[in-house]
C-alpha cells in the first residue's frame, strides 16, 4: 500500500535534509531545474500506484510502502536504476489496481532513501524528475510495467510580465496562508522565499497546498506553465478567503477564557457559520419537532407538557449532554402511538379459521379469543382480557400470539421475560440521566405503532428478582385492567393508556409466578398433545413447513401415517411437538442430500430408511406388564413432557417391622408410602390381616427408574394397593392403572393432570383407571376422542379401590407367609 505520510513526518524529513550529509536538497534552483530536463526517462518503467497522492517534478515526498507488489518494485529498482514511474490512483480504495485504475499522466521519480520505521513499516523517499504519459502496458507481473512518453512543459517567453504576476501572486498568497493557518509552522515561509525556479514554486506549491487529489492531477497534466498557474492561483484564493472567513468569526466571539464561556463562544462559533450558511439546522430541527406535534392526538395534558420540553429545549446549549437527553425525550413522545388504533377485523368466522388453520387442538383459548371478539362487536368498546397460557414446552403457547394478531387484524408484539430481573426494563428509567430510556412496554408500542396490539409477554414464570427492584410487581399494574388505564413510565413522566392491548402471558408452569400476578390474569390450561393430534400438526404444519425449508416437493418425500406415527412414539418423548420438528428437519436434510446426489432411495418414508437415518429408537412405548405378581401395581404421572405410567412394587420379607423406600423418591411420596402402610395397619381386620403381621415381616417398596427423581402425593393410593397386595398376596385387576392421593383417615382426594395421564394411560394399553371422585370434572372437560376405550371408576375411599383393584385370587406361587 502506497499512502502518504502525514505531515509532521514530511516536514521532519525535509528540515533534516537541509542539515544532515544527504545526497539531495529539498529546494532546487534553476540550473538543477535544467538538469533535471537534460536527463533521460527510459521508455519503460515499473509503475508505482500512489493512493490520494500525486508528485510534481523536483519536489520531495516520502511515501509509506505495505502493498507486496510495491515492496518488490522498490527493492528491485533500488538495486538498479533508481528510476520509477509515480501514478496516482483514480479510486483510493482500489486494492490492487491495474492500468485501468490509474491516470494516464504521471511523474517519473528517482529513489532517494529507503528507511525501516519503528512500528515496522517501510518509508520510502522519493523525488520527482519529469512528467510522463502511460502508454502500452508490458506487464503486470510481478507489478506494473508500461511504456512511458516523456512530456515538456510549454514555458512562457522571458520576461512575460504577466506570467512573473502570476508567480509573484503565487508565492504572496502562499505566504498569506502560511501566515493565516496555525497549522503550518512560520518556518514554511522561508523555503517559498527561497525557491528561485518558477516552475518548481509552482510544483512545489501545488504538491503542498490543503487541495484534492483531483485537483493536484489536473495540474499535474496541464503542459501549459501559465495556465498551470492560473489554476494553482484558483485554489489558493479559495483557501485564503475561507481562512479569513475564519478568522472573522473567531474574531467575533471573544470572550474570557472560563469553561462554561468557552462553551458558549463555541456556540456562537457554530452559529454564526450556519448564518453565513444560511439557515440555523438546531431552529429546523425544533420546527420540525413542532410540526409534528400538530399530528398528534393525543390529550392536552401531553400536548402542554410537549411544548413546555421544547422550550426547555430551545434554551439549552446543542453542545451539552442534557441538550441530546431532552431531544431524545421530545422524540420519544412524538414517536409514541398517543390514540392510534388499528381496526379490529369483526368477521368472526374469518378469525375462527385463521385460529383453526394456524393451530390444531387448543380450543379453550381459540374459544376464549372468539368469545372476545363477539362481544366487541356487539358492544363496540371492551377491555382486553389478560390471558396467560401454561403448559408444557413446544405446545404453541408463543406462537398462537401471532395467529391471535393475524385473526384480529391487529399489530404483533413480543417481550421476553426470561430472566428479567430489573424493575427498570419494565417501568424505564428517570430521564434525568444520560442514556436513560423508556421501559420495554413502551419501547414495543413505539415500535409497534399502535396502541392496541397483541403483546405476548413470554416467559412471564422466569421473571427473576434482585437489589435492583422486583419486576414482577411493576407487572401488576401493566396486567390489571383496573390500572392499566394510566400506565406510569418513569421515563416518559406521563400515564399511557395500555386497556386497549391484548396481553398474552405464557408460561411452563404456575407455581413460580407472583400469586398477586397469578390474580389478575385469565389462567387457560395448555395441556400436551396426544399421538393422533401430534399426527395431524405433522401432517398439517410441520412436514410441509420442513420440505419447503430443504427445498424438496411432495414427489420427493411423501411419510405414511404409521411411519409418522413410529416416529413419534420411538424418538420423540415430549407433550409438544418441538422436537418432532427437529426430527423431521433431520430426516428431510438426509433425503435433499440423497436428492442432491442422485441416489436411488424410497420416496414414501420406511422404518427402514428412518432408522438408518435416526438410529434405534430411543424410546419404548410404555407397556403394561402384567398382573401375575403380587404387590405391582400400575401408576398414573405427570411430567413436564407430559403423562406416564409408572410401577410401584413392594415385596414382602421375614424381619423385624420395617418399611424400606428406594427408587429416589421425594419426601412426600415417601410419606405417602408410609400413610398407606398406616393405614392398612389400623383397618388390618378389614382385610383379614393380622396384627402380628406388620411386627414379624418386612416392606420393601421401590419405584422404577432408580436414577429419575419422583415426587408428588399422585401415588397415594398406588402405593396402598401395593402394599396391600403384597400382605394379601392377592392378584390386582389387569389393565388397570390408578391415580389420586390418600390421607390418614382413607380418603382419596384429587389430583392434577389429568389429560396428561389418560393420554399415557391410553399408549400403554390400560382399559380401566381408577380416580378421585373430585376428579369426575376433569373428565368431563376432556373431549370424547381423548376417552375412547377407558372405563372410569370414581372412589372416595381407599377401601373401594382395594375393592376394585384387588381380586381374590392369589398369584401364582405366593409368598409363604408364617406367623409366630
Amino acid at each position: 500500500m502506497s499512502i502518504p505520510i502525514d505531515e509532521n513526518f514530511s516536514r521532519v524529513i525535509l528540515s533534516n535534509s537541509l542539515n544532515d550529509d544527504t545526497d539531495f536538497i529539498p529546494l532546487i534552483t534553476e540550473e538543477d531545474e535544467a538538469s533535471f530536463l537534460a536527463e533521460d526517462v527510459p521508455d519503460e518503467l515499473p509503475i508505482l500506484p500512489l493512493r490520494n497522492t500525486v508528485l510534481f517534478p523536483g519536489v520531495i515526498i516520502p511515501i509509506s510502502v505495505g502493498r507486496k507488489q510495491s515492496m518488490k518494485l522498490i527493492r528491485d529498482t533500488y538495486k538498479t536504476t533508481k528510476i520509477i514511474g509515480t501514478v496516482a490512483q483514480r479510486d483510493p480504495n482500489v486494492e490492487n489496481p491495474g492500468l485501468d485504475d490509474l491516470y494516464q499522466v504521471g511523474t517519473a521519480a528517482q529513489i532517494l532513501r529507503i528507511l525501516e520505521m519503528p512500528d515496522g513499516t517501510t518509508s520510502v523517499i522519493i523525488q520527482g524528475k519529469r512528467r510522463f504519459m502511460m502508454g502500452e502496458l508490458l506487464t503486470d507481473k510481478p507489478y506494473i510495467k508500461a511504456r512511458v512518453v516523456s512530456l515538456k512543459d510549454v514555458k512562457p517567453q522571458k520576461k512575460d510580465s504577466e506570467f512573473e504576476a502570476i508567480v509573484g501572486s503565487l508565492k504572496d498568497l502562499s505566504l498569506r496562508i502560511i501566515k493565516l493557518s496555525s497549522n503550518i509552522p512560520p518556518e514554511a515561509s522561508f523555503a517559498v522565499k527561497n525557491i528561485e525556479s518558477s516552475t518548481f514554486l509552482i510544483n512545489f506549491i501545488g504538491s503542498n497546498s490543503d487541495i484534492k487529489a483531483e485537483a493536484k492531477q489536473s495540474l499535474l497534466e496541464e503542459n501549459d506553465l501559465k495556465r498551470r498557474g492560473i489554476a494553482l492561483l484558483e485554489h489558493l484564493v479559495r483557501e485564503v478567503q475561507m481562512l479569513e472567513l475564519k478568522n472573522d468569526i473567531q474574531s467575533k466571539v471573544k470572550v474570557e477564557v472560563d469553561q462554561q464561556q468557552r462553551e458558549f463562544m463555541l456556540h456562537q462559533q457554530m452559529k454564526t457559520i450556519q448564518d453565513e450558511l444560511g439557515g440555523n439546522p438546531i431552529d429546523q430541527e425544533i420546527e420540525e419537532l413542532k410540526k409534528r406535534a400538530k399530528d398528534k392526538k393525543w390529550s392536552d395534558e401531553v400536548d402542554e407538557l410537549f411544548h413546555k420540553e421544547v422550550d426547555r429545549l430551545y434554551r439549552l446549549n446543542p453542545a451539552t449532554g442534557e441538550y441530546s437527553v431532552q431531544l431524545n425525550y421530545l422524540q420519544t413522545l412524538l414517536d409514541l402511538p398517543w390514540g392510534t388504533y388499528t381496526k379490529d377485523n369483526f368477521n368472526l368466522k374469518r378469525a375462527q379459521n385463521i385460529l383453526e388453520k394456524d393451530h390444531f387442538g387448543l380450543d379453550k383459548v381459540k374459544d376464549r379469543i372468539l368469545e372476545h371478539l363477539a362481544v366487541l362487536k356487539l358492544k363496540g368498546d371492551l377491555k382486553s382480557p389478560i390471558i396467560c397460557l401454561y403448559g408444557p414446552p413446544g405446545v404453541g403457547k408463543t406462537s398462537l400470539g401471532k395467529s391471535v394478531a393475524r385473526a384480529l387484524n391487529r399489530k404483533y408484539v413480543r417481550m421476553s421475560l426470561g430472566g428479567l430481573h430489573d424493575e427498570a426494563e419494565v417501568r424505564g428509567h428517570r430521564k434525568t440521566y444520560i442514556g436513560a430510556m423508556p421501559g420495554r412496554i413502551i419501547q414495543s408500542l413505539r415500535k409497534a405503532k399502535s396502541s392496541n396490539p397483541v403483546f405476548v409477554l413470554d416467559e412471564i414464570d422466569k421473571v427473576g428478582q434482585s437489589a435492583h427492584g422486583d419486576p414482577s410487581s411493576a407487572l401488576l399494574e401493566v396486567l390489571d385492567p383496573e390500572q392499566n388505564t394510566a400506565f406510569y413510565d418513569n421515563y416518559l413522566e406521563l400515564e399511557y393508556d395500555l386497556s386497549k392491548i391484548l396481553f398474552i402471558a405464557t408460561a411452563n408452569t404456575t407455581s413460580t409466578i407472583h400469586p398477586a400476578l397469578l390474580d389478575r390474569m385469565e389462567l387457560i390450561d395448555v395441556s400436551g398433545y396426544i399421538i393422533e393430534e401430534k399426527i395431524e400438526i405433522a401432517r398439517r404444519h410441520l412436514v410441509p413447513r420442513n420440505l419447503e425449508a430443504h427445498g424438496l416437493t411432495k414427489k420427493d418425500l411423501s411419510i405414511p401415517r404409521e411411519t409418522l406415527e413410529k416416529i413419534i412414539e420411538q424418538y420423540t418423548r415430549e407433550s409438544g411437538v418441538r422436537n418432532l420438528d427437529k426430527t423431521l428437519a433431520k430426516i428431510c436434510r438426509v433425503i435433499a442430500k440423497k436428492v442432491a446426489f442422485e441416489e436411488d432411495y424410497p420416496t414414501a418414508l420406511t422404518m427402514e430408511l428412518v432408522r438408518e437415518i435416526l438410529g434405534y429408537p430411543k424410546f419404548q412405548k410404555d407397556k403394561y406388564e402384567g398382573n401375575k405378581y403380587a404387590g405391582v401395581v400400575t401408576g398414573l404421572a405427570w411430567t413436564s413432557v407430559g403423562g406416564e405410567i409408572l410401577f410401584v412394587e413392594t415385596s414382602i420379607s421375614k424381619g423385624k417391622e420395617k418399611l424400606t423406600l428406594t427408587g429416589n423418591l421425594g419426601d412426600v411420596m415417601k410419606e405417602s408410602a408410609v400413610i398407606a402402610l398406616e393405614y392398612l395397619k389400623a383397618h388390618s381386620d378389614i382385610l383379614n390381616l393380622s396384627p402380628k403381621l406388620f411386627e414379624q415381616w418386612s416392606l420393601h417398596v421401590h419405584v422404577p427408574e432408580g436414577a429419575i427423581p419422583k415426587d408428588g402425593p399422585s401415588a397415594g393410593i398406588t402405593m396402598a394397593t401395593s402394599i396391600a397386595s403384597a400382605l394379601t398376596q392377592r392378584k390386582v385387576k389387569s389393565n388397570i392403572a390408578m391415580t389420586g392421593e390418600i390421607t390418614l383417615r382413607g380418603k382419596v382426594l384429587p389430583v392434577g393432570g389429568i389429560k396428561e395421564k389418560i393420554l399415557a394411560a391410553k399408549r400403554a394399553g390400560i382399559k380401566e383407571i381408577i380416580l378421585s371422585e373430585e376428579n369426575q370434572k376433569d373428565i368431563e372437560e376432556i373431549k370424547a376422542i381423548y376417552l375412547e376405550g377407558l372405563k372410569f371408576h370414581y372412589v372416595s375411599d381407599i377401601l373401594q379401590v382395594l375393592d376394585i383393584a384387588l381380586l381374590q385370587e392369589k398369584v401364582d406361587r405366593p409368598v409363604n407367609i408364617v406367623l409366630e
